[in-house]
């Protein structure tokens, strides 16, 4: 075990790793702790694990693992996680806008008694497009999940050894770190961390694949959408009834309401309603289906600077499902 492990998903990041791995070692040998550093390479396009694959080789404090293919950002962070042997964790992106400097003083915060902090981004250097697009993400995620999560936070982190063994217990197939980390409960702070320019490139994240990701963890995350279908269905009930009230009303006066307008509008409304009904009931069968077929969250690879095998005690088995005792 060692005090700090600093776990690194990487994709589309290639051009940014080396200046990564120069502040990262800069920073923690200041800190004058133990540490490792791994990265997750989540089969990134761009060829970034000969650059990992280097790491290793300069620094034998440097882990570098590879998927088998893309299985997503929280994946990755669920594989590094898992396989850190540390008593803190920090979970950051490749990127460089979250800047390495900041781990000190997430460090320091933990040390005073929380097993969770978490890095507010202060002058976020996103477009505005982006930002717009970060802040339907959160809305949608609070509305649905019940949560207070704010679009500042990223995934710059640190976390106790005991957060790390929860977080690896739970088996959900579609996850989203932050969402997790709430629901987990410890107790928690807060620092605020400037927010830095992207060193190369741009973000995989497009506001597509935001709704989409966020979607998806509202619809594994909780079933209040599913509450809130039977509330509207409900109110499209009482809103047929009250106009058989209205048009019974109308035909007892002799006054009818004239055209079909009215019974076009009704056949619309409900027929809308059942298939958007009958879609959403759709998606979280789609979602247990997933679920129970019980596949791992991650397949791996290849694991340089595995410590088993540097040892000679043996080669840990390449599929690790979630559940994996520790």
């Amino acid at each position: 075990m060692v005090d700090l492990a600093v776990v690194v998903p990487v994709y589309g990041c290639r051009p940014c790793l080396t200046s990564l791995q120069e502040r990262l070692t800069s920073v923690l040998s200041a800190m004058g702790v133990s540490y490792e550093i791994l990265y997750v390479d989540d089969r990134s396009p761009d060829g970034a694990w000969d650059v990992l694959a280097e790491l290793t080789r300069s620094d034998r404090r440097v882990r570098a693992i590879r998927l088998s293919r893309n299985f997503g950002q929280h994946a990755a962070i669920t594989a590094g996680l898992e396989r850190s042997r540390s008593h803190w964790a920090v979970v950051m992106d490749c990127d460089l806008q979250d800047p390495p400097e900041a781990i000190p003083a997430l460090y320091a915060k933990a040390s005073e008694g929380f097993d969770i902090v978490l890095a507010r981004r202060v002058g976020r250097r996103h477009s505005v497009f982006r930002r717009l697009g970060a802040r339907l993400y959160f809305f949608g995620l609070n509305v649905f999940s019940g949560t207070r999560l704010q679009g500042e936070y990223g995934a710059l982190s640190i976390v106790s050894r005991k957060v790390v063994d929860a977080f690896v217990q739970l088996k959900d197939v579609d996850r989203h770190y932050l969402l997790i980390l709430h629901w987990l409960g410890f107790r928690r702070a807060s620092i605020d961390v400037e927010h830095a320019e992207r060193h190369e490139g741009r973000s995989s994240y497009t506001l597509s694949k935001l709704v989409a990701h966020a979607f998806d963890g509202v619809v594994f995350q909780t079933t209040k959408l599913l509450r809130w279908i039977v509330y509207a269905g409900f109110a499209v009930a009482l809103t047929g009834a009250l106009l058989a009230g209205f048009f019974v009303y109308s035909w007892a006066l002799r006054d009818p309401y004239p055209g079909w307008t009215s019974l076009a509008v009704l056949l619309l409304l409900l027929s809308g309603f059942i298939i958007v009904s009958l879609g959403v009931t759709g998606l979280y069968v789609g979602k247990i289906f997933g679920q129970v077929k019980q596949r791992p969250l991650y397949v791996v690879d290849e694991d340089l600077q595995d410590p088993l095998r540097i040892g000679g005690e043996g080669v840990e088995d390449e599929v690790f499902p979630s559940s994996r005792s520790r």
